[in-house]
């Protein structure tokens, strides 16, 4: 009796042991999306009023967009090399060691933007070292989560897996909800008006302070209390056979390529529908067309993307109940007809109250971004443990980079179409090609790591 005593108690504290890595991976997967997310909106909400602080004065127009631009597009650039290269490193070393890694880095460069000097104190170089940092920030960016998010699954347990996708890309509009109401408290503190104002002085490095501050406290957590996966261990491990093997190129043939092909088509299409809520519904749709005052089209956004953060966690909760592919093959044709109507509507109905816009917008915004609530969990249950970090980091940031030139897809449907048309069609069409990639892999969540 007292040796069974005994056992049931050494049982139960290696549950509690496991149970405790299973917790912390996922808070670490959670707030690595965080963190993630909030870096990448620093120069979209907090750095776009001030760029002028960086570049000669009396350009162009145009050459200001430009300029603009390339701030943001050297991030995306950034992403893709990242996740190839932190994903071998998780799939090679460990998930916890390329996640202390990555969110060392970005810490470290989003400190360094902070500091940089204006174009007063070293011309055109400051811009430049603003467009360097950025990019560097986006490989990084791009690592933070190949080790994070399949580590945070691998210790799931099946039946828990959708929750814990749903609820680690739920860190997204958190994330956007937290670097919005920084900003407004930074623009309050810190007057912008001019160059020489507090705020294009001092008042955006706040916010990028805080960013790496985050980042550090994030990398002594996986440091501290976030234990290796145990799964990966297990079937990889360290050893000098396995690390030899480069798992780009077990990714690229066989199973895994043409499971890497599937998921690219798929992401692909929903990478456009998730750029037109959240790149174009902002301001080409919100401001330009619907002509809301900053204070409204923020209000919007910000209500939106709080109704975003419980319903990903559904997604992956309903993902789990009836399954993954099929989720993705209803959605899909849902955001080619409801989602295309929705947009229509706001686009081209005249007289819609505030309230109405704010209602069709978080409809439109739940039913068309609801695929990424059962993402995460899909693209790792798509690939063996030897590779899963590098062939989910290549099929979740590789993909997005046709879908964000949609502003080319926009003018060259203008052609064709009246302007306002084209946002609808490229909804259909991503919802299309999203239904298409799903139906063309199998079902996943019975899947066994």
């Amino acid at each position: 009796m007292k040796a069974l005593t005994a056992d049931n108690v050494a049982r139960d504290g290696s549950e509690s042991a496991v149970d405790a890595k299973r917790r912390n991976a996922i808070k670490g997967a959670f707030f690595s999306e965080f963190i993630d997310m909030f870096d990448i909106y620093l120069p979209v909400v907090v750095l776009s009023p001030v760029l002028f602080f960086f570049q000669p004065p009396h350009l162009s127009g145009g050459m200001e967009a430009i300029l603009a631009s390339l701030v943001f597009i050297t991030t995306l650039l950034g992403r893709p090399i990242g996740a190839l290269m932190f994903g071998m490193v998780a799939d090679r070393i460990g998930r916890r060691k390329a996640s202390i890694y990555s969110v060392s880095g970005f810490g470290v460069v989003t400190l360094l933007i902070a500091l940089l000097p204006g174009y007063e104190s070293i011309g055109i170089v400051s811009y430049w070292l603003l467009v360097l940092l950025r990019f560097v920030d986006g490989i990084f960016l791009g690592g933070g989560y190949t080790g994070a998010m399949p580590l945070a699954i691998e210790y799931s347990k099946k039946e828990q897996r959708g929750f814990v996708g749903g609820l680690i890309i739920a860190g997204f509009p958190a994330a956007y909800v937290t670097i919005n109401l920084v900003a407004m408290l930074m623009f309050v503190l810190f007057p912008l008006n001019g160059v020489n104002s507090p705020y294009a002085q001092w008042g955006w490095r706040v916010p990028f302070v805080i960013g790496a501050l985050l980042a550090g406290v994030l990398a002594l957590y996986y440091v501290h209390k976030v234990a290796e996966s145990e799964i990966w261990e297990s079937e990889t491990g360290e050893s000098s056979e396995k690390s030899e093997k480069l798992p780009l190129s077990d990714l690229i043939r066989g199973k895994s390529g043409r499971n890497l092909i599937q998921v690219l088509l798929m992401m692909s299409g929903f990478w456009l529908t998730q750029n037109i809520i959240t790149i174009f519904l902002p301001t080409g749709l919100l401001v330009h067309t619907l002509h809301l005052s900053g204070f409204q089209m923020t209000s919007t956004l910000l209500l939106s993307y709080f109704v975003l953060f419980f319903s990903y966690i559904g997604a992956g909760m309903l993902g789990q109940k009836i399954g993954r592919r099929r989720f993705f093959v209803i959605v899909g044709p849902l955001i080619a007809t409801v989602g295309a109507a929705l947009l229509y509507v706001l686009s081209n109905v005249d007289g819609l109250s505030l309230a109405t816009i704010m209602l069709l917008v978080c409809v439109l915004a739940v039913l068309v971004t609801s695929p990424w609530g059962v993402i995460v969990t899909y693209i790792n249950e798509r690939f063996v443990t030897d590779v899963r970090a590098t062939g989910f980091g290549v099929g979740f940031s590789l993909s997005v980079i046709i879908p964000s030139f949609y502003a080319f897809y926009m003018n060259w449907l203008g052609a064709f179409m009246p302007l306002r048309m084209t946002p609808v069609v490229l909804l259909c069409i991503g919802g299309v090609i999203g239904m298409i990639g799903a139906w063309m892999g199998p079902e996943t969540k019975d899947v066994d790591f």
